[in-house]
């Protein structure tokens, strides 16, 4: 069985469970969450992997990084990233890093962005399921009527990554 190496990091929004497999980060997710079974299942069974409690540099470089993001010296991160999931996931994952740090979109305009207009309801279903938060900007996504939506670390830490990246709380 392989393994998946997990650390927690408390961050300035919330606690964060971190995840590396082979040199690669495959988990940064909100610690308490809703879907956590189902995020962790997945990850498991399309590594054939189970966790493991100890750090990785991997790991050590995301935790520097994130540090790095939260106090505004960092806008991108450059941490080798392993998705799990359908291919349609991986599309609308890869849209989402494509939205820059300070911006937002809409489901329908992600779903624009990746050509498949008509998948707005699978899109967010899809920006739901990343386990790879905050470096996969999930949180940059907002409903078309401007409101803060759905967000698996809470609303309220939504709302201070959006506030972190629109320079009002740093």
């Amino acid at each position: 069985m392989n393994t998946i190496n997990i650390q927690t990091y408390k961050s300035p929004v919330g606690e964060i469970l971190l995840g590396s497999y082979d040199g690669k980060l495959c988990l940064t997710d909100w610690k308490y969450r809703r879907m956590r079974m189902t995020i962790d299942k997945r990850l498991q069974n399309g590594l054939n992997a189970e966790y493991s409690e100890e750090s990785s540099e991997v790991i050590e470089q995301t935790i520097t990084q994130l540090k790095e993001y939260f106090s505004g010296r960092r806008k991108t991160f450059d941490i080798p990233l392993l998705t799990i999931g359908t291919e349609f996931q991986k599309s609308v994952w890869q849209g989402l890093i494509k939205i820059p740090y300070g911006a937002n979109a809409s489901y329908l305009e992600l779903a624009k962005n990746i050509g498949n207009e008509k998948a707005v309801r699978a899109v967010a279903s899809a920006n739901g399921a990343n386990a790879i938060s905050i470096l996969i900007p999930c949180h940059r996504i907002i409903g078309s009527n401007g409101e803060l939506v759905g967000y698996a670390g809470g609303l309220p830490a939504k709302k201070k990554l959006l506030e972190l990246e629109n320079n009002l709380f740093v």
